[in-house]
């Protein structure tokens, strides 16, 4: 199984494709780092405004934190497509590049090649999550320092302590982690069904963005249907950064999102157990 899983791996990350993620991250933090660092004090001003005359704020509230929270929230609407351009191709890529037959016929059965390709679609969502997380941290912290962080909420205005910061950020890269490894399970869904990689993504995150606007809609009815949409509970890393951590809250969103995770990869993998080998 390890030597199974270390191959996957291998072919996973010697695609051109792998690297788009990262190179795009890459690329995009920092360049958003330089931008805030001609704005970040006004923008703290602008927030901040309001309240200046009634309170005293010590110390500078732009800082690593803020941005590494500012790039999460901004990011993580557009990760999930850089997952699925690995997890839509899982599959989808072996018939693409005609190796469905020699890799079904060899002597590992269907269930281990299965529990592999999802270990392996795992393991790039957390290995690209976990870049973002060293990334926007480490920059933030290295070039605008460290302190308490603002936080701007629909009632409010709310400041965590620095001594906090630090393990609310781990579990909310944890916690986002989770919540993509359910979009890539959904993009392994959709890879077991076709024989092209651009199907799978494609049709994914266009699931994705209709779930997201079905779920923003201000009508009763489809605000009933947003507990069964699986983009309800994406952004629970974001109640990582509540005043005060609802533990149950959070551990109820993650096995829902548990659930989805079973149930796409429950329906990927019987369809993949059926697949005909000679087509």
């Amino acid at each position: 199984m390890a030597a199974l899983i270390r191959l996957e791996l291998v072919k996973i990350f010697r695609k051109m494709r792998t690297y788009i993620g990262f190179g795009l991250i890459g690329a995009l933090v920092p360049l958003v780092y330089w931008g805030l660092s001609f704005a970040g004090d006004d923008m703290i001003n602008s927030m901040t405004r309001g309240l200046q005359q009634n309170f005293l704020f010590v110390g500078s509230l732009f800082n690593g934190w803020f941005v590494a929270n500012m790039v999460m929230n901004s990011l993580f609407v557009h990760v999930p497509f850089l997952i699925l351009l690995v997890a839509g191709d899982i599959l989808a890529g072996e018939a693409t590049s005609g190796t469905y037959r020699i890799l079904l016929t060899r002597p590992p059965s269907r269930n281990t090649i299965f529990l592999v390709k999802t270990i392996g679609a795992v393991g790039y969502t957390y290995a690209l999550v976990i870049f973002l997380a060293i990334l926007s941290v480490g920059l933030g912290l290295l070039f605008f320092g460290h302190g308490d962080m603002l936080m701007l909420r629909e009632d409010g205005i709310a400041i965590i302590a620095a001594g906090e910061l630090w393990w609310r950020f781990l579990l909310s890269y944890f916690l986002a982690g989770w919540a993509m490894c359910v979009v890539a399970s959904l993009g392994l869904l959709f890879s077991s069904f076709v024989e092209n990689a651009i199907g799978p993504i494609v049709g994914s995150f266009a699931v994705i963005i209709l779930f997201i606007i079905l779920g923003n809609l201000p009508f009763e009815f489809f605000e009933n249907l947003r507990p069964y949409l699986f983009t309800t509970y994406t952004d629970v890393w974001r109640k990582a950064f509540d005043q005060s951590v609802d533990l149950a809250a959070i551990g109820r969103d993650v096995l829902l999102l548990a659930v989805f995770f079973l149930l796409f990869l429950g329906v990927a993998w019987n369809i993949f157990r059926k697949k005909d080998i000679l087509s």
